[in-house]
């Protein structure tokens, strides 16, 4: 029973550490790719970034595809963090669509990550590429114009914003 015990510590405290080297790797792959693009993420350049070996990263993915895919996802992460979540502090109409702008803007601006925004950087590479990273990164940007859209059809409904102001098209305009 002892034995068991120290075996399921041991092995509980390698999936903790395991976890913390995988949020290591995948906070400098965003910052990479933000800045380079997701093609340029290679297992290598992140091997040599972190000082690791190429075998010990690899071992977190499997494959680049797989690299990418998480880093597409821990970049969906920060910017629910940085852009999405502070709107929730904020009054409902013109109030929550100026904060949900003005912290898009500062995401933008490179506040975030060294290379701006991650999702135009990587929207623009895999537009014309078929496959899963390009699925989800347009799957992602759609979920960004709804959030968008949704805000003015509350500022709207607030009477904050004219009835006639088409929700789509402006959650259209903050986005370009």
């Amino acid at each position: 029973m002892a034995a068991t015990q120290k075996t399921e510590a041991v092995a509980t405290g390698r999936r903790a550490q395991g976890e913390r080297t995988r949020a290591a790797i995948l906070e400098t792959a965003v910052h990479l790719a933000s800045a380079e693009g997701l093609e340029g993420l290679t297992i290598g350049r992140l091997a040599t970034e972190l000082s690791m070996s190429k075998s010990g990263l690899f071992a977190h993915f499997g494959s680049k595809e797989e690299l990418q895919l998480a880093t597409v996802e821990a970049a969906r992460a920060v910017f629910i963090r940085e852009v999405i979540r502070p709107v929730f502090d904020v009054a409902h109409g013109m109030p929550r669509l100026w904060k949900l702008c003005d912290d898009w803007i500062s995401y933008v601006q490179g506040e975030v990550f060294r290379g701006g925004c991650f999702f135009a950087a990587v929207a623009a590479e895999f537009d014309s590429r078929p496959g899963p990273v390009r699925d989800r990164i347009a799957g992602i940007m759609k979920e960004w114009l709804a959030t968008l859209r949704r805000a003015v059809v509350e500022a709207q409904g607030e009477g904050h914003l004219d009835k006639d102001v088409n929700p789509t098209q402006l959650a259209f305009e903050f986005n370009a």
